[in-house]
């Protein structure tokens, strides 16, 4: 598979290049030649694949051959000892992210990410350098994902005062080879100093850098394997038992798919919380390669640059907002630039609706969700799982399962893109206390120790 950046065609690159390199250099973001799809028998076995087997099938096609399979084999076992429980929530589904090691949707890309790397730079001896901006949740991942890798360092930086104090104690309390810097200002800042940075002629004669953002592919093809692993499961008309992770409140028992409608069959709606976009754009990967999923909701807080230009066609980025949903916070998401090379505003709009979700609408679904079925979202899934209501009350999607809408009969998933416990200063008060799962109650523990600078790039090239 050859990537080519967004913006010239005109000179492909292997998988190895574009992943090591992270942003092409000419400021664009790599994508691969095509998107290739599932064999049949891959296609009609998903509901019943083991969820390393879907992985497996899923990145192959775009790591080969520079990834043999048996390495990739060894990758993605190694990577996922833990999956995405699809668990029924009410009249709806919720794809559960967050059952991995910092319990965000990022450790699926993380993961892969930091093992893919380690294969590819092999016999290398000159050290690599990291970079990442974080909203939240990516840093933490990054972080635990690359923590004690041999011959690679992380500088993860997130934006002061609008992390959760778990968020911080994940991204800035490792040590090792992790470093944190707190930068005065927003998550748009960070990432346009992480990109200033990697198009920096003079610093990458002296360093060997690369990002581990979703600029990066290769964070974001693995993020394509959960909504393949989810969607079949769907069609297949099944659901998952509860997970060791999953936040239900004791005495609300576990419901069966024909419970509330998921009828073997149908095509899966799926909502996804966007900040960045490059989870959405992962699910755009996943549909095209033959996923059967129906569409896609596009759910933004208060910065809703997509949602505008699905509904005028004029994208038109702009400062981010703060808002309690705050790994959501970006104006100027990157990921953008990868589904307008892919698809047009038609396309898009055909397949994309895209809703945005104030602060107290978030605050009214947590508690009103947690009141009807007990189960705790946090501020990221509430706003996803609000985004369906509004289409709900509009007529534009049926409500329930198995009812007719514009998109036809099938079940709604609602992504959960992170454990309600790490955000527990906004939750809990709202509900009761959340029930905390081992690795983030042992994250608790850590000392935060990071470095602030301010919104400057010449700070951080001082800083590197």
């Amino acid at each position: 598979m050859r990537y080519f950046s967004t913006r010239n065609k005109g000179q492909g690159v292997s998988f190895a290049a574009a992943a090591l390199t992270g942003l092409a250099p000419d400021g664009g973001l790599f994508v691969p030649e095509e998107i290739p799809s599932y064999s049949g028998g891959v296609k009609n076995s998903l509901g019943n694949m083991d969820f390393c087997d879907i992985a497996f099938e899923t990145i192959r096609p775009y790591v080969n051959p520079e990834i043999p399979d048996s390495v990739l084999e060894e990758i993605v076992h190694s990577a996922y000892p833990f999956s995405a429980p699809l668990v029924a929530v009410g009249d709806r589904l919720v794809l559960e992210l967050f059952h991995g090691p910092t319990a965000a949707f990022k450790d699926f890309g993380a993961r892969f990410m930091a093992r893919a790397f380690s294969y590819l730079r092999r016999g290398e001896d000159k050290p690599l350098k990291i970079l990442v901006a974080t909203s939240g949740d990516t840093g933490g991942a990054v972080a635990d994902g690359f923590y004690g890798v041999e011959g690679i360092s992380v500088t993860v930086l997130y934006p002061r005062g609008r992390v959760s104090p778990l968020q911080e104690r994940q991204i800035a309390g490792l040590g090792g080879n992790i470093s944190a810097l707190a930068v005065e200002g927003s998550f748009d800042d960070c990432q346009r100093l992480v990109k200033a940075a990697l198009g920096d002629e003079s610093l990458r004669k002296r360093l060997t850098l690369s990002s581990a953002n979703s600029i990066n592919v290769s964070r974001l093809i693995p993020q394509a394997v959960y909504y393949a692993a989810a969607a079949g499961k769907a069609f297949a008309g099944k659901t998952d038992p509860d997970g060791a992770a999953t936040p239900r409140a004791a005495g609300n028992g576990e419901f069966a798919a024909g419970d509330f409608g998921v009828r073997a069959g149908q095509a899966v709606t799926l909502v996804v919380p966007s900040g960045n976009f490059g989870n959405l754009t992962a699910g755009l990967y996943a549909m095209k390669m033959g996923a059967p999923v129906r569409g896609f909701i596009a759910a933004t807080n208060a910065n809703k640059t997509v949602p505008d230009y699905l509904e005028s066609g004029n994208y038109e980025a702009r400062l981010s907002q703060a808002t309690i949903s705050n790994a959501m916070d970006v104006g100027a998401p990157s990921n953008f630039e990868r589904m307008a090379a892919h698809f047009s505003w038609d396309e898009m709009k055909r397949i994309i609706r895209g809703v945005s979700v104030s602060d107290a609408e978030t605050r009214e679904t947590i508690a009103g969700v947690y009141r009807e079925s007990g189960y705790f979202l946090d501020p990221h899934s509430a706003v996803g799982w609000k985004a369906a209501d509004k289409l709900f009350a509009q007529g534009l999607i049926g409500k329930g399962s198995g009812v007719q809408g514009p998109w036809g009969h099938g079940p709604l998933a609602i992504l959960s893109t992170a454990h309600p416990a790490k955000f527990a200063e906004t939750v809990e008060p709202i509900t009761a206390a959340v029930p905390v799962p081992p690795s983030l109650a042992k994250t608790m523990e850590r000392k935060v120790e990071s470095r602030t600078i301010p919104a400057d790039v010449s700070a951080l090239l001082e800083v590197l």
